[in-house]
């Protein structure tokens, strides 16, 4: 039953039943005929189906949810058995926000120091799709806003506060300030991310509530991209301080604190909510305990 559930699960990541079957390293005939064993265990429909995959049904709804539940404790299990014997180990799959990823090896170098034998994947996403990636099973821990959107079913760990600057050449208009009001930032020709980050919809918030509008004359996904725009001089952007600080200022850009009001959001780890977790997720969660406070000077 439990490979029969991880075709679910597949089947919900892939909306396709040609890539699901893929992505499970079966023939898609295999993945359809285990579905539809489920189905007629249950003695309900699970899938509407046409000439190709279309929704679940309710019904299948709830079957993908205890899938969820039931696929993630068993990997925790055997995790957590074969941690027993051989020690922690594996590969911890983290998905960030781009304007965290600077911050990403703050958690895990020390983690690797404590448990040389675990590897990483690291994914630049938005906190949807962070959320969604979670949910499916896809990574075993995000870093996101945790306090300015719905977060749904999962654990938090507060790391540090978001604070903001505005990043201009030293002889652009506002370049010779000491702070700058978010009033005079909507003035500002900006680069800023794109609408589908929550970076991107806090500043717009921010600027509209003091009487402005964000109105970018670039957009990306790339914080290094926006950097290498201000940069040329032409360009500013709004990001937060700690990004400054990694991205080695130069004399003739500067990062202004951006005040009136001073805004501030809290980034932190999100891990699916489940008890108990996989070890290699926990030594995560005691590690940004461990560094939280670091983070935040």
């Amino acid at each position: 039953m439990l490979d029969k559930l991880e075709f679910i699960l597949a089947l919900a990541r892939e909306k396709h039943f040609g890539r699901a079957a893929e992505a499970c390293g079966v023939t898609q005939p295999t993945l359809s005929a285990g579905v539809k064993q489920i189905e007629e265990n249950f003695g309900v429909l699970l899938v509407n189906r046409g000439s190709r995959f279309q929704s679940f049904t309710p019904e299948g709804e709830r079957v993908l949810d205890w899938a969820r539940r039931i696929v993630g404790d068993a990997r925790a299990m055997r995790e957590e058995v074969h941690a027993l014997k051989h020690g922690l180990s594996g590969r911890l799959r983290i998905a960030a926000i781009p304007t965290t990823l600077a911050m990403v090896e703050k958690l895990t170098t020390p983690y690797r120091a404590r448990h040389p034998n675990v590897q990483f994947t690291i994914y630049s996403r938005n906190s949807f799709e962070i959320l969604d990636l979670l949910e499916n099973l896809e990574i075993d821990a995000g870093i996101t806003y945790v306090e300015n959107e719905p977060l749904g079913r999962v654990g938090t760990v507060p790391l540090y506060h978001e604070r903001y600057r505005l990043l201009t050449s030293a002889d652009a208009p506002l370049g010779n300030r000491d702070s700058v009001t978010w009033a005079e930032v909507a003035q500002v020709p900006l680069c800023l991310l794109t609408p589908d980050m929550q970076n991107r919809r806090i500043i717009d918030r921010l600027l509209k509530s003091a009487g402005g509008e964000a109105r970018p004359t670039l957009e990306s996904d790339s914080m290094i991209l926006l950097y290498s725009h201000v940069r040329t001089g032409r360009w500013a952007s709004v990001m937060p301080a700690k990004i400054a600080d990694t991205l080695g200022l130069t004399d003739t850009i500067r990062a202004i604190p951006i005040t009136q009001p001073e805004a501030v959001q809290t980034i932190g780890l999100v891990v699916p909510s489940r008890e108990p977790m996989t070890p290699i997720t926990a030594a995560l969660v005691a590690e940004a305990r461990r560094v939280a406070a670091s983070l935040d000077d």
